[in-house]
């Protein structure tokens, strides 16, 4: 399963999946409560023609399932050769109000008259139970009303001329051995059950006649609001202003979010115009509004797996940001500072992950390691805060911000990563690793630590703290002459290494693209060293030449979600473009661009990156999309546009 189209507006967050059908359904945060089942089972359209039925998602129906390149409107169609019509959907949330909208064109492809009836359902599960909610009918306003607490649902249809759909259900959905309402459409009609509470779903019924090659429009709204009085109060606004003009509305909010990065991406390939307008729009969907990015809205995930990536984890956050920042944007990246600000732990340190109402997220990261208590964090990413913190004020020269950051961030974590630190090495102590996997002083963790260090004393500097400016600025170069315990006899960058209980240097040599990249990319080594070049020339080796489809999984023998045994990994979209990345730094854009062509060929034909693919087929493997690999392929796409 996957998101080929995610619709947001910084508080309503709706995720689409192949079929087109509402999967996720996030409200009031980006990504917190997902008020639909949120695993295996979706909202269905259904159709019936002259007494023949059909569910989109039944296998019969050919789909294409995309949006549009400068805003997050759905272009969908779903064509049915056995029943001789198509549907074309455009979905939007509203801009400025918590609508979720659905404009359908129903076409009789045939020359044959028909009698149609399309079926719209929703399962909402607004209690975690699913056993607390209600729905009802309101006969005075003909909507449908699911509510639960301080969330209500308003659900609304109608038809091009202004009637209102024309039969509804209301019902209980997989509880007590009930199936759920949706089954009531099969046959054509509705039975009308005005109420029910418990685990509910409901569905509404329009009615068309169509003559040969002509074709209705209908409109479909779903409303969420605090409370039934302020949900009614948008849906008279909706029923007034129609939603012709609410998608015109937005399309032009959308159109105007991204001029700001028109003419620095101006200069880019044609060909890859489409993909970075795309990645900017999936960015900016999973940006919740109160500073939080999350690192996906994709739910699937938690049929395989142990939780879902509906979380803010302070280093995909902040690569998140990076090319906002290099395209201009100031208000998305100033949100996610204050949103860092706001969860730093008190000795300067940023944990594991977050929710996006700033609440600490689960973890797998114990407290003790070797019998000895140790912080359950990753240490760069704290680091990678500091360091975007930096990459903002490059680009933007906002002293008033930045400086207003200066006590409350910056002198907190640099302070931090200078202590946190092993006397008998004077490089920083183990900690997990960007991968979340390993507890080692790493590689990629160490060059992190080195740069964020620079830029804070850089900023020290800026804003006339001198002592703070030197005591980091001679960490960072104790960091940088130590860099040759990571380098391993055979001339590459190791994984990392940590101390055993006689303080003995235990090293991992796995061999992995993070080493490259930290040590690449934050100035650990210089950009032509023979160490990156020779630690490049055996990722190609033992990585990607293993490999059926090419790309670059993370690390020799990576385990997570290892697709086929055969093979050292599956291929990330990240670690690929990292790749082309260190490809471009050398000059080499022949193979940069082959890198970056290969990540567009693996995409899903919405333009979404999953987190990974399979290594034979290249089939979508995790979440898609993963709003980290949206970001590396806009910076590595610009980075190819600087050397044109």
């Amino acid at each position: 399963m996957s998101r080929p189209v995610v619709l947001s507006n910084g508080s309503l967050f709706v995720g689409l999946n192949e079929h087109g059908l509402v999967h996720d359904f996030y409200y009031p945060y980006v990504g917190l409560e997902n008020l639909t089942t949120a695993r295996s089972v979706h909202h269905k359209v259904g159709v019936q023609v002259n007494g023949v039925f059909s569910w989109l998602d039944d296998g019969t129906w050919d789909m294409s399932v995309d949006f549009e390149d400068d805003a997050l409107i759905s272009k969908i169609l779903a064509r049915s050769s056995r029943l001789g019509v198509t549907l074309y959907f455009r979905d939007f949330v509203g801009h400025e109000s918590n609508v979720f909208a659905r404009k359908i064109r129903v076409i009789n492809d045939s020359q044959e008259h028909k009698s149609i009836k399309v079926f719209m359902h929703q399962v909402f599960q607004i209690s975690r139970a699913g056993r607390e909610d209600t729905a009802l009918f309101v006969p005075e306003e003909n909507y449908i009303l699911d509510y639960k607490g301080h969330i209500s649902l308003i659900i609304y249809g109608r038809h091009q001329n202004g009637q209102p759909f024309d039969q509804f259900a209301i019902g209980n959905y997989a509880i007590e051995g009930k199936e759920g309402t949706f089954k009531d459409a099969e046959d054509g009609n509705l039975e009308g059950c005005p109420v029910e509470h418990g685990g509910v779903d409901s569905v509404i019924r329009f009615s068309l006649e169509l003559t040969g090659g002509n074709e209705e429009k209908l409109e479909y709204w779903v409303i969420a609001s605090d409370s039934q009085s302020n949900a009614v109060k948008t849906h008279k606004i909706v029923l007034h202003v129609g939603l012709d003009r609410l998608l015109e509305a937005t399309k032009s909010s959308w159109i105007n979010w991204l001029s700001t990065g028109a003419n620095k991406i101006h200069g880019v390939d044609k060909k890859y115009l489409s993909p970075i307008k795309k990645s900017l729009l999936l960015i900016k969907a999973h940006t919740d509004q109160h500073g939080g990015v999350l690192a996906s809205g994709d739910s699937s995930i938690y049929n395989y797996g142990r939780d879902y990536y509906s979380y803010v984890w302070p280093r995909d956050g902040a690569y998140a940001m990076w090319p906002l920042i290099r395209l201009g944007y100031r208000d998305e990246p100033r949100k996610f500072f204050e949103f860092c600000r706001d969860i730093l732990q008190p000795d300067g340190y940023l944990m594991h992950k977050y929710q996006p109402d700033q609440a600490v997220g689960s973890t797998w990261h114990p407290l003790v390691h070797n019998n000895h208590t140790e912080l359950a964090i990753q240490e760069d990413e704290s680091a990678i805060v500091l360091y975007m913190l930096g990459e903002y004020y490059a680009h933007s020269k906002d002293d008033e911000f930045v400086e207003s950051m200066y006590d409350v961030l910056v002198k907190p974590i640099a302070d931090f990563l200078v202590s946190f630190r092993d006397s008998s090495t004077n490089l920083p102590h183990p900690s997990y690793d960007l991968w979340e996997e390993r507890f080692l002083t790493h590689t990629y963790t160490t060059a992190i630590t080195y740069q964020a260090l620079l830029v804070a004393s850089e900023l020290a500097e800026v804003f006339s703290y001198p002592e703070d400016q030197v005591r980091w600025k001679n960490t960072a170069d104790e960091l940088l002459g130590n860099m040759d315990v990571f380098k391993h006899p055979d001339g590459y960058l190791r994984k990392g290494f940590i101390l055993d209980k006689n303080n003995n240097l235990q090293f991992d040599d796995t061999l992995d693209t993070s080493s490259l990249y930290g040590s690449m990319m934050f100035g650990y080594h210089e950009k032509g060293s023979d160490i990156l070049k020779s630690t490049v020339e055996l990722l190609e080796l033992q990585l990607a030449s293993k490999v059926p489809i090419g790309g670059f999984p993370r690390y020799t023998n990576d385990s997570y979600f290892r697709a086929k045994a055969d093979y050292p990994g599956n291929p990330w979209f990240v670690t690929t473009l990292w790749l082309a990345q260190y490809y471009l730094r050398v000059k080499n854009v022949d193979r940069a661009v082959e890198l970056i062509d290969w990540t567009l060929k693996y995409a899903l034909p919405s333009g979404v990156l999953s987190e990974q693919v399979d290594p034979e087929n290249g089939d979508i493997i995790s979440v898609a999309p993963l709003v980290w690999s949206q970001a590396e392929l806009i910076n590595t796409i610009l980075d190819a546009s600087h050397l044109q």
